[in-house]
Formats: structure tokens, C-alpha cells, sequence
């Protein structure tokens, strides 16, 4: 009878004891962690079924990272975890340096309420007609952003100093919120652009020249256990039928609430322990093969 060539039992040993403790510590995350330099943590996803399903289809990754309303997609610049922040830039709005024609910044009704722009972002309506209805019945949605005015902005921007120079005088312009532009459009505004500022509470005396275009959102977490789920390795995800809460171990294996083989860095200190042990002992066993049939 014809023995399997020492290599051959050698491998099948080998492929044997490290399948025991191997699925222990790693587990495949099937959801994208990062696009272009940003990471992506829960409650966001830009693969369908991770993150919250809150949050569904909102970010769109291909070499850039975009945050998609039904108005267009937005550049995301940045996104703090902590301060649960996400700065994102429209491409097609006027700034300080250039002109663009004018277009309306819509979200959903879901995104107004769980990912608004915060406080500290102001839309500056510009090019205003006298009608505006911000400029009187509504006039109090306009209010004084860091000690700024109209002549200022009109006069220190490139950009805008093109409505000075048709007028030979500074047309009326607004400082306002999100919830302006949100219940009426630029066109019910009657006014030809819009810019968008953040971090205002910090600019005053600075020029706009200086200021920070784009538009901060603030969004809220969803309380789902998601921690249990990361901590066994898994990535937070959701039934894409059903939206309920999921734990995403691979691309071939979910759980309710965690992975079923965890993580190291989710087990006690005794069963760490006992892992190593474990590991220690196979690989005692994996010697003594080697040296018998070598």
C-alpha cells in the first residue's frame, strides 16, 4: 500500500490545527471602511446594507467621497466622529473667488431631520430684488452674521463685486439658515446666487476672503447595539428588505448582534488566556509532527 507523501500529511496537519483557532481572530469585514482619505464608520456605509439604514444610499464613493441629495452630490470634505460632523462642499456655488449660476440645495425630508446643516453654517443670499419676501414680509429671517454686511461682502470678493458695479451700489443681500432656503426656493427668494459659510460663531473680523465655504451637517447615531457588533469584529450593517439592525461578519455570514467567532480584543482575560494556551499547545503539536516525519 502506497503512503501520501510527508508534504502531503504535513499540509493537511498544518491546515487542520490553524483552522481551529484561525476564525477566532480574523474576521472578513464586508463593508468598505474608507474612500479617497476619509474613513467610513458607522452610522455611514457605501456599500448597500452597512452602516444605519437611516443613512441609506446618502454617501456615493468613487475616487471622492459624495454626499447625494436630490439636488446633486456633495463633495465630503471632512467627517468628525466625535463632534458627529460632516463638512461637504457644493462645486456649483458662488464663493468669494468665483461666480456660478445660481441652483437650489435640496435634501430629503428624512435628511432634514436626521443630518440638517448645523447653527454655525449661514446661507448669504445675494443679488436680492427689492420684492424679496426676506426683505419684507420675512424679513426677520435675515439677521447680522459675526458684525458682516452686504457692502462688505459685495466689496471684498472678486466674485461679487460685479452686482456693485451694475448698480453703483450694494444690492440687498441676506444672512440667513437652512430652514430659509428649505421651505423657498432661490427663484421664491428672488435672489440670483447663494453662498454658504461655517464656523461663523469664530469669524468675526475676519474678511471673506478668509471664511470657510461649505456646508456642516450634524448628525445624529442611532442607538442599535452597534458596539457589541465592532467589538466582535463585525461591521454594522442592515436587512436591505427589511432595514432591521444586522451584524456583518463576512461577505457570506451575518448575525443579529454579533460574530459568532468574536474577536481577541472581545474575549475576558481568561479566555485570552486560554486562546494563547490553545494556540501554544498546536503549535507544540505542529514541532513534534515536523520532527517525525522529517
Amino acid at each position: 500500500m502506497q503512503h501520501p507523501p510527508k508534504h502531503y500529511l504535513f499540509t493537511l496537519v498544518a491546515l487542520t490545527l490553524v483552522s481551529q483557532f484561525l476564525p477566532v481572530i480574523f474576521t472578513v469585514n464586508p463593508c468598505r471602511g474608507i474612500c479617497g482619505s476619509i474613513a467610513i464608520n458607522y452610522p455611514f456605509g457605501v456599500d448597500d446594507g452597512c452602516g444605519a439604514p437611516q443613512y441609506r444610499q446618502m454617501l456615493n464613493c468613487t475616487n471622492d467621497l459624495f454626499f447625494v441629495t436630490t439636488s446633486g452630490r456633495y463633495k465630503v470634505q471632512s467627517i468628525d466622529y466625535e463632534k458627529k460632523t460632516m463638512v461637504v462642499y457644493d462645486p456649483a456655488m458662488s464663493t468669494c473667488s468665483i461666480l456660478q449660476p445660481h441652483h437650489d440645495f435640496v435634501m430629503t425630508d428624512i435628511q432634514s431631520v436626521i443630518i440638517p446643516p448645523t447653527s454655525d453654517t449661514v446661507f448669504a443670499l445675494l443679488n436680492c430684488s427689492i420684492d424679496s419676501p426676506v426683505l419684507n414680509h420675512y424679513k426677520n429671517l435675515c439677521f447680522n452674521f459675526s458684525g458682516h454686511s452686504c457692502d462688505e461682502l459685495y466689496g471684498a470678493c472678486n466674485a461679487f463685486r460685479i452686482f456693485h458695479s451694475l448698480t453703483n451700489s450694494s444690492p440687498p443681500c441676506c444672512f440667513t439658515g437652512y430652514d430659509t432656503v428649505k421651505y423657498m426656493s432661490m427663484n421664491i427668494l428672488d435672489c440670483t446666487h447663494y453662498t454658504t459659510v461655517i464656523n461663523t460663531d469664530s469669524l468675526k473680523g475676519v474678511g471673506p476672503p478668509d471664511w470657510v465655504y461649505g456646508i456642516k451637517l450634524s448628525y445624529s447615531v442611532p442607538e442599535t447595539g452597534c458596539e457589541r457588533c465592532t467589538r466582535s469584529g463585525g461591521a454594522c450593517g442592515y436587512d436591505t428588505e427589511t432595514g432591521g439592525m444586522m451584524c456583518l461578519c463576512s461577505s457570506s455570514m451575518n448575525a443579529t448582534r454579533e460574530c459568532a467567532a468574536g474577536s481577541i480584543a472581545d474575549l475576558g482575560e481568561g479566555k485570552r488566556l486560554a486562546l494563547w494556551t490553545n494556540i501554544h499547545g498546536y503549535a507544540l503539536l505542529l514541532g513534534a509532527f515536523i520532527y517525525i516525519i522529517l
